[in-house]
């Protein structure tokens, strides 16, 4: 009796954290046998990264990517928009009925917060600019009593009461599909934006008296945005958008996700974070990720399991890594529901219009 107890209190814990992960989610192979840990080297994990292209197209040829019917698709698509339009306002009055902001004098505006994020949300969702969807409002003015300038709409993108409830929309999706502990994938894409410059005032600055090509009026930049996606129901946990690069985006998609109650039981990330820094980042999560040619052990043990797990069962392991592709494949959707580009200027606006697509994209999985 007693022996057992002592042969039992013998086993490491990591031996039994393995052994739970292996049996009870059947998602890892058992890395320790018989109280003995396997041992790799880096040259190892290299020699694997070499083989990498061989090992994928093995893998490829048995995981035979499915079809898409995209009739089918199209048609469960449909009724999942006409369900998200028909529940909408009930959506945003319950995430408005949280939202409450003392205003200073001269920051009042006729239009009620229903109505502005009902607009936001419309233009982001019919790719209208703001000089035609203030035309629109004509139209949705005998429907809502609502009649105001481009420039209005323009200033709705850096309303702190609409991004509140855009927050709210945001986490109230993830609560009505009981989100909670997930497996998720993370990725980022770009935008386009197109900056056109006034032509006069650009012909003064060059002090040029000449004509000028409509192509040197414009100046064409990317908006990097990061999103982590649950893989059961492809709705976006967090997201994080930024002009200057990808890595902060990312950042403000991990403080957004922070204040979130939302935990990661595994995530898998592409090669820009095969690093021991952002494996470590991710504290009780299984991060899958493909190692880097030059690879070394000795950054910690988390990092040391995660190359491990890569070199044991390879084949196992990439089932799990290319399970990432659902962020390429909601990232694509995305693109064909609001189109390529983003036409705010101001950086706040431009995170407010990505901000809004990605509260659409969780509303229309509300109705999967």
């Amino acid at each position: 009796m007693h022996k057992n107890t002592y042969t039992l209190h013998y086993i490491s814990f990591s031996i039994l954290h393995t052994l739970f992960y292996s049996i009870e989610k059947k998602k890892y192979s058992i890395l320790h046998i018989n109280k003995k840990m396997v041992q790799i080297r880096a040259k190892q994990v290299r020699a694997k990264v070499k083989n990498l292209k061989k090992i994928i197209k093995k893998y490829k040829k048995s995981h035979p990517q499915k079809e898409r019917d995209y009739k089918e698709y199209e048609k469960k698509f449909s009724k999942r928009l006409k369900k998200a339009v028909t529940n909408l306002e009930n959506l945003i009055k319950e995430s408005v009925r949280k939202v409450g902001i003392l205003r200073r004098q001269g920051n009042k505006t006729s239009v009620s917060l229903e109505k502005r994020i009902k607009i936001l949300l419309t233009k982001e969702l019919s790719e209208k600019g703001n000089r035609k969807m203030a035309n629109l409002l004509g139209l949705f003015s005998k429907m809502g009593g609502t009649d105001i300038s481009y420039k209005t709409v323009e200033r709705f993108y850096s309303d702190d009461e609409i991004k509140m409830v855009l927050m709210n929309l945001f986490i109230l999706c993830l609560k009505k599909r009981n989100v909670l502990e997930i497996d998720c994938c993370g990725d980022a894409t770009g935008y386009a934006l197109t900056i056109t410059k006034h032509y006069s005032s650009y012909i003064k600055k060059l002090k040029d008296k000449g004509k000028i090509q409509k192509q040197n009026c414009k100046k064409r930049s990317f908006v990097y945005k990061f999103a982590i996606m649950d893989l059961e129901t492809k709705m976006y946990v967090c997201y994080g958008s930024s002009l200057k690069s990808e890595k902060q985006a990312f950042n403000k998609a991990i403080q957004m996700l922070e204040n979130i109650d939302v935990k990661l039981k595994t995530i898998r990330l592409d090669r820009y974070y095969s690093c021991p820094v952002y494996v470590n980042l991710f504290k009780g999560t299984f991060v899958y990720i493909i190692p880097k040619k030059n690879a070394e052990l000795g950054n910690g043990l988390k990092w040391n399991d995660t190359l491990k797990a890569f070199v044991v069962d390879t084949m196992k392991y990439l089932e799990e890594y290319f399970k990432r592709n659902n962020s390429e494949s909601g990232f694509a959707s995305d693109k064909k529901m609001f189109g390529w580009k983003v036409s705010q200027k101001r950086e706040d606006r431009i995170d407010t219009a990505l901000f809004a697509r990605a509260v659409w994209h969780n509303i229309l999985l509300l109705y999967a």
